[in-house]
């Protein structure tokens, strides 16, 4: 590396800090199963007006947690990290072990929409994470970076939740379960309010709608159908 490239790589390093960077910040846009157009929701639901009652109650309720939270809570919740597939699912996946290169591909395009859609309506409310707004907060998940309203972890995780019941019915209950604990956890952890999580089901939903109506994202559901364990059960305690 010239001296020019390693003055530049430093400067980065002083300005932008490796915990302000979260998987928020970069967001692999694609369009393979929705179009720009169908990603973005335009009328999503604003969260709490700042200083209202619900804005402080979301605010309290961080600060509860805080203070009841485990050293086993914060690990539970760090170890979605980047709320991968396998992150958040891998222990009760009705899939082969280790995931199939195809089921792989397509969770990852099923994340990257979601990510992407989460993205915009961020964008659109600029909601301060919880740390930011109250100096008493600390965060056992770090000072990461991103903005708050809605959570992708929510989005993600129910989505997932959405696509296992239909591909396993039976395991709904245990799938929804997953997918609530690991939005619970980003609050947890002191990185999102209550209402940035339920606002993260809420676009899931709105996504997954859309989703069943797309002919690519049907077909990859066969797939996935088709790469099921017997009866779509896999579990290794």
């Amino acid at each position: 590396m010239d001296l020019r490239k390693l003055l530049l790589s430093l400067a980065a390093a002083v300005l932008f800090p490796a915990c302000l960077f979260s998987e928020e910040w970069i967001i692999p846009r694609t369009t393979y199963y929705l179009t720009a157009e169908q990603q973005r929701f335009p009328d999503f639901p604003p969260p709490p007006e700042a200083g209202s009652r619900k804005d402080k109650a979301d605010l309290a309720a961080v600060m509860g947690w805080q203070k009841k939270r485990t050293a086993r809570d914060c690990a539970r919740a760090g170890a979605a990290l980047h709320a991968s597939y396998e992150e958040l699912f891998g222990d009760i996946s009705p899939f082969p072990r280790p995931l199939p290169e195809a089921a792989a591909v397509i969770l990852k395009r099923v994340k990257a929409e979601a990510d992407g859609a989460a993205a915009d309506v961020k964008d659109m409310f600029k909601r301060q994470r919880p740390f930011l707004r109250d100096p008493a907060l600390d965060p056992c998940l770090g000072r990461i970076g991103g903005l708050a309203y809605p959570s992708g972890h929510a989005a993600i995780s129910r989505l997932f939740a959405l696509m296992l019941s239909d591909l396993v019915p039976t395991g709904k209950k245990e799938f929804f379960a997953r997918a609530d604990r690991a939005a619970l956890d980003r609050v947890i952890g002191g990185v999102h309010h209550p209402a940035d999580i339920e606002a993260g089901k809420k676009l899931a939903d709105k996504l997954y709608r859309a989703c069943k109506k797309s002919p690519p994202f049907l077909a990859d559901m066969e797939t996935l159908r088709g790469l099921l364990v017997g009866k779509g059960v896999n579990r290794e305690r």
